[in-house]
């Protein structure tokens, strides 16, 4: 009988949600082959689900509003959320849905990726800052980060520059800071 509740205890489930206030969703692309544009996305949701303590195997669901995206200035969100890039009407929202894997002391989140509908396999970088118990809660951190191609996912701007490479890059770096509270 104790068997059987200690294994029930090790698979329970813990839901966990993102705090928005102490989370950036941001991203850096070259520009104009010499610097780099960053930016992030406003109007974020996540979802973490484990069974595990330290996390391992746990899975994450993490949606942005395109309309949300924010760079600093106002002509270039507007650009960013037209069809040249995430076309922000027709598709409203980037998603990722994946499983975040510990292989020795390190994490991958690994999964699928959906922007402007066309999904593709997505593969992160992740530091896990640990857990706290704060405030009459718990929480833990995460640290993300990869590159995605933007135009394999239809995000098809694509202008050159005189003497050579393109204003903006194909290569988008993603880096992720999140906080997540453990629900009740």
């Amino acid at each position: 009988m104790i068997a059987v509740l200690v294994a029930g205890a090790a698979t329970a489930q813990t839901n966990w949600s993102i705090d928005k206030a102490h989370s950036n969703i941001g991203f850096s692309v070259a520009h104009m082959v010499v610097s780099e544009t960053t930016g992030n996305f406003k109007d974020f949701d996540a979802k973490v689900v484990s069974t595990a303590d330290d996390f391992a195997g746990a899975t994450v669901e993490f949606s942005a509003k395109t309309a949300s995206v924010f760079t600093d200035n106002e002509k270039r969100d507007g650009h960013l959320k037209s069809d040249d890039f995430f076309n922000a009407e027709k598709f409203p929202e980037l998603k990722f849905t994946g499983t975040l894997v510990k292989d020795g002391g390190k994490y991958v989140l690994k999964g699928n990726l959906t922007m402007r509908d066309v999904t593709k396999p997505a593969t992160f970088e992740v530091t896990y800052g640990g857990r706290v118990k704060a405030f009459g809660g718990e929480k833990a951190g995460f640290k993300i980060k990869g590159k995605v191609n933007r135009k394999e996912f239809g995000l098809k701007f694509d202008k050159a520059l005189e003497g050579g490479g393109l204003i903006v890059g194909d290569e988008v770096e993603i880096n992720v800071k999140v906080e997540i509270n453990k629900q009740a």
